[in-house]
Parts: C-alpha cells; sequence; structure tokens
C-alpha cells in the first residue's frame, strides 16, 4: 500500500539528508552502492538495459535528446509508448491544463531550446523525491506561510506539488501578457520568486519604475543562463541575492549553496566530465534516483565551469553556467569563441550595457542588438578589439534594432549560426 503523498514527501525528506550525509562521509562508497541500488531496482525494469545489468557504467553508450527520444519505449519502466505520452503533453500544453497524466504518470515536455522537443515522466514516488529535493536544498523549511510565484512557460504536477498549508503556489504563465503578470504579483505580494532571468529583469524594471512593490525574500533563477550583469541588477533592485538552480528536463542537477556557490547533487547524481579546456566542460549525467524514466549517461548541450567552494561540501561547485554547446561560434578559420568571451566583451564596453544579443549570420558576420543605441561605437569597438585578439581579422559586424526572443520563450543572448 502507498503512503499518502506528504508522508511520501517526508520520507524522501529524510531519505536526502541520510544520502547527502553518506556523499559528504565518502563519495566514493556511496556513489557505488548507489549505482549498484540503480541497476538491481531500476534497470531490470527498462527494456533496453534489463540484459545489461552486470555492465560497468563506462560500457553502456553516450546519449544525447535524439537517442534518448528515440528509445523511450524501451528506456522508461512504465511501458509508455512516446505516441502516447506525447499526445498528452502536448494536449496539456495547448490546453494550459497541465493536470493530465497517463496511467498515473505525470508527462512533461521541455522547451526545445536545443532543438526537437523532449518527454519527462515522473511517478508520485519521484514527485515526492522534487518536492523533498526542492524544500531541502532549494527554499528550506520554515513553518511560516510563504507565497511563492512561479514563472515559467509551462506548469505541470511536479510543480504544484510543492502546494501545502505552509507554502501557498502560484503558477504565473509566460504567455500571457507581461501586464496582467504585473498586477497580480503586486497583488499576491510574494515571499519567493522563481523565474527566468529575462523575466526577472523585467520584474526589476517594473520594482524601479513603481510599477510593483514587493519585496520577496529569496529570488531564484532557472531554465536561462543567469549572466553576472543580470545578476547584478536584479540583486541591486530587490536588496538580496539571486539564487540559481540547474534544472532542465532531464532532472534537478543542482542548485546555490549557503555560500552563493552552485552546487551539483551528486549524492544522486553520476557526472561524468567531458573537458573542453581547464576549467569548462560538458556533464555526462546519469541520474540514480530517476526511475521511470532512467537517464543514463546522457550528455547535456551545457558548458559550465568547474570551481570551488568555502562551504565544504564536496559536491562538485560550479563557478558558472556558462551555456549551451549551441551557443558556441564558430568563425572565420573554424575558430572557437565561447558564449563567455562575448559577453564580457559587450557589457564591459560601458556599465549601462544589460540588454543585448549577438547573432551569428554567417562565418564572417555577426550582428549586434543594443538596447540603446548609443552605445553601439563603444560595443562594436569591444567585439571588434576581442575578435583581433583571437585572430579574427575580417569580420563585419552590423546593428540590429531587435532581438531575436518570442514571447514566453526562453531568452539567448549569444545565437551561433547553426548549418
Amino acid at each position: 500500500m502507498r503512503l499518502p503523498f506528504k508522508l511520501e514527501v517526508l520520507s524522501a525528506w529524510w531519505s536526502l539528508g541520510r544520502s547527502r550525509r553518506s556523499f559528504e562521509r565518502d563519495p566514493e562508497s556511496h556513489q557505488r552502492a548507489m549505482w549498484h541500488r540503480f541497476q538491481q531496482r531500476v534497470l531490470t525494469k527498462a527494456p533496453l538495459y534489463r540484459d545489461r545489468l552486470s555492465d560497468p557504467l563506462s560500457d553502456f553508450p553516450i546519449q544525447e535528446k535524439a537517442e534518448f527520444m528515440r528509445d523511450f519505449k524501451h528506456i522508461n519502466t512504465c511501458g509508455l509508448s512516446l505516441s502516447d505520452a506525447m499526445d498528452v503533453a502536448v494536449k496539456s500544453e495547448e490546453s494550459r491544463d497541465f493536470k493530465p497524466t497517463i496511467d498515473g504518470i505525470t508527462v512533461g515536455l521541455s522547451s526545445g531550446t536545443s532543438g526537437n522537443r523532449g518527454l519527462f515522466l515522473a511517478s508520485d514516488q519521484e514527485r515526492a523525491v522534487w518536492v523533498a529535493a526542492v524544500l531541502q536544498r532549494i527554499l528550506g523549511w520554515s513553518f511560516r506561510k510563504r507565497r511563492i510565484a512561479f514563472f515559467l512557460r509551462a506548469n505541470n504536477n511536479l510543480y504544484s506539488s510543492v502546494q501545502s498549508r505552509f507554502i501557498s503556489f502560484k503558477f504565473f504563465d509566460l504567455l500571457d501578457p507581461l501586464a496582467e503578470h504585473l498586477v497580480n504579483i503586486d497583488r499576491m505580494k510574494p515571499d519567493v520568486v522563481v523565474g527566468q532571468p529575462s523575466l526577472l529583469i523585467r520584474l526589476a524594471d517594473a520594482q524601479t519604475q513603481s510599477a510593483i512593490d514587493i519585496a520577496p525574500s529569496k529570488i531564484i533563477s532557472v531554465a536561462e543562463v543567469l549572466s553576472q550583469e543580470d545578476e547584478s541588477h536584479i540583486q541591486a533592485t530587490f536588496g538580496i541575492d539571486v539564487d540559481q538552480v540547474y534544472q532542465c528536463t532531464e532532472g534537478l542537477f543542482g542548485q546555490t549553496c549557503a555560500h552563493g556557490t552552485i552546487h551539483l547533487n551528486e549524492d544522486w547524481l553520476l557526472i561524468e566530465k567531458e573537458w573542453i579546456d581547464d576549467t569548462r566542460f560538458v556533464p555526462i549525467i546519469t541520474d540514480l534516483r530517476r526511475e521511470s524514466q532512467p537517464v543514463l549517461r546522457y550528455r547535456m548541450n551545457d558548458i559550465l565551469h568547474a570551481g570551488s567552494c568555502t562551504c565544504g561540501s564536496k559536491m562538485q561547485a560550479i563557478s558558472q553556467i556558462e551555456g549551451r554547446m549551441d551557443d558556441v561560434l564558430i568563425l572565420g578559420e573554424e575558430i572557437t569563441l565561447f558564449p563567455d568571451f562575448i559577453r564580457r566583451a559587450v557589457v564591459g564596453a560601458h556599465p549601462d550595457i544589460v540588454d543585448y544579443q549577438v547573432v551569428q549570420v554567417s562565418s564572417q558576420e555577426l550582428s549586434l542588438y543594443l538596447s540603446h543605441q548609443a552605445h553601439w561605437g563603444l560595443a562594436s569597438e569591444a567585439l571588434q578589439e576581442m575578435l583581433l585578439r583571437h585572430g579574427l581579422t575580417d569580420i563585419i559586424l552590423t546593428y540590429t534594432n531587435s532581438k531575436i526572443h518570442s514571447h514566453g520563450s526562453k531568452l539567448r543572448r549569444i545565437i551561433a549560426l547553426r548549418t
């Protein structure tokens, strides 16, 4: 007999706390035990993996979204077909009613930033684990009721699971007009605001212009890259630090600690690093707590910077989430430019440059959007100097008065040309 959902959350809370302490005592021993448990408890139920239970992790193929979706039916342990699950997810997106499930399993749809949209599954038990992780590692426990304003492109049963007598959760649909959100959030006076940086910046601007008057005790950035300039602007406006959560369709991977550093949740994640240089790497994720849809050696599309932290945790510290591999520009004679090179050049040109976008038009041309055209001269000069330092002498820079960003979607500051 299954426990009531709230008891499932309490059980998961206790289990996660014990898991964290076990990892901090002996990371390697803890992960070995978790991997063995995952093999016996989860992989035995996945058609794609059940005949490979004795294989070491390194023998399993690395997969990306295309393979993950192609093998959906043989990876998930619920016996669901891709077409049935996709049908539920798409209908929820279209109706904006995110409550429907399939055989009791919550189905969610990714935003499709990196190409084809992905599906994720979550059982009631996995929802309980997610809620426990959010309460324990992101929100923190409190007996005082807190109002949470949650801005995302799509809601689902996973997010609304945090609703309780201590948490009032309100979903703000990013597809709705901003003017409506400003009225509602001003009326709500949330204690916690969760949203992507491009939305948080607009809330900060509205606060500065006295269109809203809110005083959240916590602001959490999700979904997009949080640049240093955006973080500084949000912090200065609301007078509090901005926490970050590293989460995507594939799972909850990390969050900011009390010292302000993102740590990856290595007590339930096995993270292989595909090094790009001395600090940058692309993570390959194995999630040892995902059971309905095992995530096994999944190569993310993100560029992370390995860092350090004074908090004392042995979990991998991340100094920066730089962007996606899709944001890496290849210019001229196959010269690689990482997003951070471009960002630093543009925002470093003038302290008032905050809203910008660089789009690769061709291997020899970039277009630059600035919210204030008056800064064009300084920004273009800084970009050209950076390009010259990388041996790019004949790149054309053009100005554009509009940026690529559809309403409700993720904002990308750097957009590379994809052939």
